[in-house]
């Protein structure tokens, strides 16, 4: 059976995209990919990622969906929360690559809601878990490409603000992301700062 793995990457991040990955893995491939060291991306390094992420590309079939900061901004002005931001993001990549069986990193704090709306939205057999990039090899297959195409993009910003002391990780709670935001008013902020996080528009 072929089996699509969905996970993303930069959620709760205050710079950059959130980007959300599926990639289809046959069943019989899952030993093959435990050998390779195919893990929940958070455990590996970012250099293992790259590397892990560029030979996952080359064996499956996968897809990457990149939500921009300005387009999840707009959305969420538009009265779409976070979860159903990705959750419409995950049932499009669903319908597009038209699995036998998907498996997705659930975001709703009720797992069985989350697969449930997922189900009657692709007409597909949808398994939602809390942790699934942990539990399911074909989801940490993704989460290791969703992470390593989210690690680019924030490496190629940062290259144009390395003289400012750079841009962190993204996240609110890295020092540096924290420095960054100082630099601009709440208006000036770069179009890659997602304005709607309380972190910023608190800055207003």
């Amino acid at each position: 059976m072929d089996v699509l793995g969905i996970d993303e990457a930069g959620r709760g991040s205050v710079l950059g995209p959130m980007v959300i990955a599926g990639v289809i893995v046959p069943e019989k491939m899952d030993k093959v990919l435990e050998r390779m060291g195919v893990k929940d991306s958070k455990r590996l390094t970012p250099n293992r990622r790259t590397i892990l992420s560029r030979k996952l590309k080359k064996m499956f079939d996968y897809e990457i969906v990149v939500i921009s900061a300005l387009e999840i901004d707009q959305m969420r002005a538009d009265g779409i929360n976070l979860n159903d931001i990705e959750k419409n993001a995950m049932r499009d990549l669903i319908i597009r690559l038209n699995p036998e069986k998907a498996i997705v990193d659930a975001v709703d704090v009720k797992a069985e809601r989350f697969q449930r709306n997922l189900c009657e939205s692709t007409g597909l057999n949808v398994i939602a878990e809390h942790k699934a990039d942990d539990k399911y090899i074909e989801v940490s297959a993704a989460s290791i490409i969703a992470k390593a195409e989210r690690d680019a993009q924030i490496a190629e910003i940062n290259k144009d603000y390395i003289k400012m002391g750079g841009i962190g990780s993204g996240y609110p709670s890295d020092p540096t992301t924290k420095k960054f935001l100082t630099n601009y008013t709440y208006d000036e902020m770069p179009d890659f700062v997602r304005r709607s996080w309380a972190t910023v528009s608190k800055m207003k």
